[in-house]
């Protein structure tokens, strides 16, 4: 009898034990970015942290690794997939079809419904997503700044005759090879020892990235083209993400959310301070070009690129997107 009564008042204390541990469990979600914590973008993902710590009533936390310290830029998908991070930048994989070849895509967009048509774009890749086990849950837009530095003045971006251009994906790639240049792939935190020693003569990067790593004093002239849709996502784990709770789940996404939306306007004006900077006091220069020279250049691109498009994506969902773009087109 009292052996029994011994082992019911055990298993008693474990199972409240085991409540009181579960309604007092956190989830640690690591997520990994490529940007240094000089980057606006950086207080972003902790703006974002934040707003999952108060959504979930701290049931959920949010470590943030910048500098790629968990991982390359080519890395994302296997890293996520891996467990070495929970949430991270997804580059153009080819696990990802539709996703590479439509994260960058040639078109002029108003970023005045930014976090919509974000969203939109999204939404639309979620299914491909999920095929290999990944949520679609921060877009990193690239449409305000993804922009080209050279070492001196050049006349024409549309003729590149033979200079080596640092690109960050496919289609960047395939602008490079029609303007007559040739395209090379350098990871951001190596952009400045190759533009250094001569490794490449021009690069394709970001504003905020390129200003964050200090690139101005080694490629000072700037072209100012937009000539991209860019939207360059963070990916969850699906596991890891349909294992929180719903009320998690929702906590997450929207914070996402907020966080986009209070982004946008401190990283354009960030963006835009950098680049006074370096033509102001860093010796830099910006150019920007024509309306006309600006859709030429979209259409030497796009014609070809469209084909790419359907094949990776199915005809449907590659209308879809480009009716997305063409609906925020300025």
């Amino acid at each position: 009898m009292k052996t029994t009564l011994k082992t019911t008042c055990a298993m008693t204390a474990l199972g409240l034990a085991l409540t009181s541990g579960a309604a007092n469990a956190q989830t640690t979600l690591r997520l990994s970015t490529y940007v240094n914590e000089a980057d606006i973008r950086y207080q972003g993902f902790q703006y974002f942290a934040e707003r999952v710590a108060e959504k979930t009533g701290g049931s959920v936390n949010v470590e943030i690794f910048p500098s790629s310290t968990l991982h390359g830029w080519s890395e994302g998908v296997d890293s996520v997939q891996g467990g070495v991070s929970d949430i991270s930048w997804i580059n153009a994989d080819n696990r990802l079809p539709c996703y590479a070849v439509t994260s960058l895509y040639p078109a002029e967009v108003s970023l005045e419904n930014q976090v919509a048509m974000d969203a939109a774009y999204a939404e639309l890749i979620r299914e491909e997503a999920a095929n290999v086990n990944l949520v679609p849950l921060i877009n990193s837009n690239y449409s305000y700044d993804q922009e080209w530095w050279f070492e001196e003045p050049i006349d024409d971006i549309g003729n590149l005759d033979g200079k080596l251009v640092r690109s960050i994906g496919p289609l960047v790639s395939a602008m490079i090879e029609t303007w007559g240049g040739e395209p090379v792939f350098v990871a951001p935190k190596e952009v400045f020892q190759s533009a250094e020693r001569g490794v490449v003569d021009g690069i394709n990067m970001g504003v905020a990235t390129y200003s964050s790593w200090k690139l101005w004093t080694v490629m000072p002239y700037m072209v100012n083209a937009n000539l991209f849709y860019g939207n360059i996502q963070y990916m969850m784990n699906k596991e890891k993400f349909d294992a929180l709770t719903a009320g998690e789940q929702a906590a997450l996404t929207a914070a996402a959310t907020e966080t986009e939306t209070w982004l946008q306007p401190l990283y354009e004006a960030w963006v835009d301070q950098q680049v006074g900077n370096a033509v102001m006091q860093g010796g830099g220069a910006a150019v920007s070009i024509a309306d006309d020279q600006r859709a030429s250049l979209i259409a030497s691109v796009k014609g070809k690129w469209d084909p790419t498009v359907d094949a990776a994506c199915g005809a449907d969902l590659a209308g879809d997107i480009r009716d997305l773009l063409a609906s925020n087109a300025p």
